[in-house]
């Protein structure tokens, strides 16, 4: 996977922020006033361990908490830095605004374009509110005000565009399927990764798809890992029954994707 930047602006109660958000499908980062940012997902963006804040002091390699001062709190607090204090909530980034733009390519009549999908994510300390808009040819299609996730809002979007128009993102990949409210809410992740010491459900705000796509065919077609609603890839097929119900579901549950049991197996 090649990475993907997009720039946007961080808001919270210090002020704005421009800032980059950079994504290989699979796990975000941001730097916010020099503080480096880390996480599967928009809702679990953590500190990256090891990383210096401006005040000067490591963060613990560990990812554990260090006391207010030293540029840790407790995970339930603030992470503070010369560019100002952070809010978070078992670890992760919260009481923050977060909006941005993103490419997204769709096809229309068969044809691939590039619209914009505009991305306006409140992250509070319960149930962030999201709301997207997708911009093609002059025309703005949005998705409600508070919805609870990507999987909700782009399949919003996509009962709204015309005919013809269909997004081409992982979302509606005939080869992704929503990772299952009945495995283990915690997988194994890499020992590299910031995020893997933040608890809670793998299916969420964003990153929640498992992705088959490495495995077409392959004996068992085992799960080949987890990705962005958002991101898109050459591999991509398109998915006829993603978003087709008439349900007012979130849109994860009517996606039928990977046909067949749902491989219960560590990435």
């Amino acid at each position: 996977m090649t990475d993907e930047s997009w720039a946007g602006w961080y808001r919270d109660r210090d002020g704005s922020d421009a800032v980059v958000l950079t994504t290989d499908g699979q796990q975000l980062r941001i730097r916010i006033r020099g503080v480096d940012f880390e996480g599967e997902s928009f809702d679990r963006l953590v500190p990256v361990a090891g990383a210096t804040p401006e005040s000067g002091a490591p963060a613990p390699a560990d990812g554990t908490s260090c006391p207010v001062g030293e540029g840790f709190s407790s995970p339930d607090g603030a992470f503070s830095s010369a560019g100002g204090t952070f809010s978070l909530a078992e670890g992760a980034l919260t009481d923050c605004v977060l909006e941005w733009d993103l490419p997204l390519p769709v096809r229309v009549d068969g044809t691939l374009r590039q619209a914009t999908l505009g991305c306006l994510l409140s992250l509070r300390r319960v149930d962030p509110d999201l709301h997207l808009a997708l911009h093609l040819d002059g025309a703005v299609y949005e998705s409600a005000r508070a919805e609870s996730d990507f999987a909700a809002a782009l399949t919003a979007i996509q009962r709204i565009l015309p005919d013809g128009v269909r997004l081409q993102t992982c979302i509606a990949c005939a080869f992704s399927a929503p990772f299952p409210t009945q495995v283990p809410a915690q997988l194994p992740a890499p020992a590299s990764s910031a995020s893997a010491s933040v608890p809670g459900p793998r299916r969420g705000l964003s990153g929640s798809l498992a992705c088959f796509g490495e495995a077409k065919g392959a004996p068992g077609d085992r799960r080949t890992g987890l990705v962005q609603e958002v991101w898109s890839c050459r591999g991509f097929e398109g998915s006829p029954s993603w978003a087709t119900d008439t349900d007012t579901g979130t849109g994860a549950d009517t996606h039928t994707g990977h046909q067949g049991a749902f491989p219960l197996e560590s990435v």
